[in-house]
């Protein structure tokens, strides 16, 4: 408890009523959370088995384990849930599959996967369609509206055709013996209400739940939390209310009052105290903040002293925008021996870093972007986890679609059309179609006999793997389908096959320290489950940090901080963006501009542009109403001069030169 605030304290003490911790941006929340786990194991209110702390991401999940760890000994953290809500959900479905219908290693679906299934069922070639239909759904699922419910408040053609597939598509991942991701908390949600037995049992096994980034909860997450909460309401919710930047997926701030009326001893702590911002941030923020509508006030404050105004920065264009912004960088590098890492280009939309990536790259200043294309989206990698998705699961028809032709088996397509008809006739899975007999019949000879060569195969290997270590398993179905050479004949080059087949490796390896590692990941069907459910964009930041200046979106900057920030493009129709016309969508792009300002430590230098290309014309753009709801007394305005100077030129040439002879020292 040494060095928590008094207000982090009550936090970490409160027991007896639900409790709320409205904790403001840089607050310290993480620490909060681990110092209660570790005081409850302490005082021996519960033991580590009987706590749940339940977050968004892995990587959150993974920091918040490593800390309440190094607070407790190895025996006092035995058997501590520290989880996604997805995983949690996982780990409740696979206790409980028999129960809700599904065999033992069932398949976790992709949005790839979904999106393929929708386009069959709706017979529709449009893949912007399909994912329109699989938002809809989705949407409907983490609201918690059922079929019959969806076709009551579909309203355009697009959710009335989303009505229509809903329950097909339910019918048909379940044949699959399919859950897709929106599932792994839709189905624990039914379970517990419609079989109070399995309520009581994970009630009794979780007696204690904290829930980080409470304000991102969408309404089918909150319904999971009441039931295992229970009317003991066993439960600490940790959030902010003006960082809820989420709706569009689902997440309700509203949740935050929904807590006060379902738990009406709620308690409430407030953490203002900032250990991240200076005092001139932090003031602008709230002020900005301040014209949102809030049930609880909340002032945000630090001791790290008042600090440097922040800068207003208008620029001509976004090409001047650029410029400034990348000579800012350099000259700080050089001025006050700053790392890139220091800085940080945070922006409304992911089309804004282009011009900026130019920039840093033509300056040799290194760089790195969040988002970008997933590890689990590229091909190569899709199609390793399919053939072992086929291995666990023989029902995961979408997989073994995948995998039939890749490599090439020369199977025709009207002989997988005929596969179809007849599986779906028989009310079977393509894999038991195909062995059987009246499939044969309906096919040539040689259709017959590629097929059964196979599916000879597949099922050999999934023979193999029940008893043999799971990385053995993936090594043996690379070099059983010579996946290698398949990808040198059809990469355009060798250095890109070469590269494709790195990240097949290290699939293998991956593979084989998830199953070194244990801890419910010993079978190939569990760990299939789990690497469904890992990000590897998320693994990756586990890799030796870079000293390379950040471009990333606000939605990817929260929960990052920075020495140095450029919020940039502050202008009407980016932020806040054209979309957002309603005063609901107005409070949402509040609240972004309001987590990008928190992210700076030190400096913070908004920018915009008076021009900007729209639709191949330049037209005049408005600064965001956002600037003329900050502070005027802790802005700095360049008001003097938009054109950069012959001075502040040969200053950036100079240091454009220091970084050269630095990168060529190195």
């Amino acid at each position: 408890m040494n060095g928590l605030n008094p207000q982090q304290q009550a936090a970490v003490t409160h027991l007896g009523s639900p409790l709320l911790v409205l904790a403001g941006a840089g607050s310290g929340k993480t620490r909060v959370i681990t110092q209660k786990i570790a005081w409850m194991i302490r005082k021996g209110v519960h033991s580590a088995d009987q706590i749940a702390a339940i977050t968004f991401t892995n990587k959150a999940a993974r920091e918040m384990r490593e800390r309440a760890t190094q607070l407790l000994t190895k025996e006092e953290a035995k058997g501590l849930t520290v989880s996604t809500f997805h995983t949690l959900g996982l780990n409740i479905i696979k206790r409980e599959a028999k129960r809700l219908g599904y065999k033992k290693n069932f398949s976790i679906l992709d949005a790839q996967d979904s999106e393929a299934i929708l386009k069959e069922l709706a017979h529709k070639e449009d893949v912007e369609e399909a994912d329109n239909l699989r938002w809809i759904i989705s949407r409907w699922k983490n609201d918690f509206i059922s079929v019959e419910q969806a076709a009551l408040l579909a309203n355009t053609t697009d959710e009335k055709l989303a009505a229509i597939l809903y329950e097909k598509y339910q019918r048909q991942i379940k044949a699959y013996n399919a859950v897709d991701f929106d599932d792994l908390i839709v189905l624990p949600v039914q379970l517990f209400e419609q079989h109070p037995d399995a309520l009581q049992y994970w009630q009794n096994k979780l007696r204690y739940l904290l829930v980080d980034e409470y304000q991102d909860t969408n309404a089918c997450q909150y319904r999971l939390i009441r039931l295992l909460a229970g009317i003991r309401g066993a439960l600490t919710a940790v959030g902010d209310d003006d960082q809820s930047i989420y709706a569009w997926r689902g997440a309700r701030p509203e949740n935050i009052a929904q807590l006060q009326q379902d738990y009406p001893m709620l308690k409430v702590v407030k953490l203002e105290q900032n250990y991240r911002s200076t005092s001139r941030i932090l003031q602008s923020a709230n002020k900005l903040i301040g014209n949102n509508p809030h049930l609880f006030e909340k002032n945000l404050w630090s001791t790290l002293g008042e600090g440097d105004p922040i800068r207003i920065m208008p620029c001509r264009t976004p090409e001047h925008e650029v410029e400034k912004v990348v000579s800012e960088i350099l000259k700080a590098r050089f001025r006050d021996r700053a790392d890139f890492k220091d800085f940080a280009i945070l922006y409304r939309g992911n089309h804004q870093s282009r011009l900026f990536e130019k920039a840093l790259r033509e300056n040799n200043i290194a760089y790195k972007i969040s988002g970008g294309t997933s590890f689990f989206s590229r091909a190569e990698v899709k199609d390793i986890l399919a053939y072992l998705r086929v291995i666990a699961n023989p029902d995961d028809d979408a997989a073994f679609l995948r995998i039939i032709n890749t490599p090439k088996r020369e199977i025709g397509t009207s002989t997988l059309e005929k596969l179809g008809e007849y599986a779906h006739e028989r009310k079977t899975s393509l894999l038991t179609a195909a062995q059987e007999l009246g499939f044969a019949q309906r096919v040539s000879a040689k259709a017959t006999q590629r097929i059964e060569t196979f599916c000879f195969w597949l099922h050999e290997i999934t023979r193999a793997a029940e008893n043999a270590d799971p990385a053995s398993i993936v090594k043996q179905v690379i070099n059983d389908i010579s996946y290698e050479d398949w990808l040198k004949n059809t990469c355009n080059t060798p250095k890109q096959a070469e590269s494709r087949m790195k990240n097949v490796w290290e699939i293998v390896e991956w593979i084989r320290k998830l199953h070194d590692d244990g801890a419910g990941k010993e079978t190939l069907g569990d760990i299939i489950a789990h690497m469904s459910l890992v990000d590897m964009l998320e693994r990756n930041s586990e890799e030796k940090e870079q000293d390379a200046v950040a471009l990333m979106t606000l939605h990817a900057a929260k929960g990052l901080e920075f020495p140095s920030v450029f919020l940039v493009g502050v202008e009407e129709e980016l932020l806040p963006h054209a979309n957002s016309v309603d005063e609901h969508s107005i409070q949402e792009e509040r609240r972004l501009a309001y987590v990008g300002i928190t992210r700076a430590q030190k400096n913070l230098t908004i920018s915009y542009a008076k021009t900007r290309s729209r639709y191949g014309e330049a037209s005049t753009v408005e600064p965001s109403r956002f600037l003329e709801e900050l502070p005027p007394e802790h802005l700095e305005w360049e008001n003097k001069k938009t054109a950069i100077t012959p001075e502040e030129r040969q200053e950036t040439a100079r240091a454009y030169i220091s970084n050269l002879q630095a990168l060529l020292e190195d």
